[in-house]
């Protein structure tokens, strides 16, 4: 029988994709507000890897990725969407995203992200919001699967996530 055992800390993982810099910096600066000053960043990239957001956010999107410094505990992924959802709907205009927040967390062996949309490879974590693990970490580098979105596949990205990494204990569980 397997003993229950808090989980080892969790870094906070948010990308955004925004077209317009001020966008941008209120959404981060409402992230940093709430979570604390980010330490690793990636980006911006130009985010033409599909033109799905393209209708809502128009083009010439760009995105870029942070991590916190404050670790998260991975139980409230549920909460980070809403929170995330809340913060596009704040910047929202006439109906219509300026930003789109992705959610998740780093561990010392995945990326796991948020999303409300059901797939066969996501698991319901309640409250409408479902987690994906994107990437994985085996033999010193992050891997993906099938599912993985486009931009997580780039080296650049994975390079990124893998020296944000190194900061994550996995001795100490989060709370303690």
């Amino acid at each position: 029988m397997g003993i229950p055992r808090a989980p080892s800390q969790a870094k906070l993982f948010v990308a955004v994709m925004y077209s317009a810099e001020d966008v941008s910096e209120g959404a981060v600066r409402a992230l940093t507000d709430r979570f604390g000053e980010t330490d690793y960043r990636f980006g911006p990239i130009h985010f033409d890897f599909t033109d799905y957001y393209e209708k809502e956010m128009g083009s010439g999107l760009l995105k870029t990725y942070l991590t916190f410094k404050r670790p998260v505990a991975t139980e409230s992924l549920a909460e980070l969407k809403h929170l995330t959802n809340a913060l596009e709907a704040e910047s929202a205009r006439e109906g219509r995203r300026r930003c789109n927040l992705d959610p998740g967390y780093l561990t010392r062996d995945k990326l796991v992200l948020a999303s409300t949309k059901d797939f066969y490879h996501r698991i319901h974590l309640g409250k409408g919001i479902f987690a994906e693990v994107t990437l994985h970490y085996r033999q010193g580098a992050f891997r993906h699967f099938s599912w993985t979105y486009p931009d997580y596949r780039e080296r650049e990205i994975q390079q990124f996530l893998s020296r944000a990494r190194k900061d994550i204990h996995v001795d100490k569980p989060v709370g303690t």
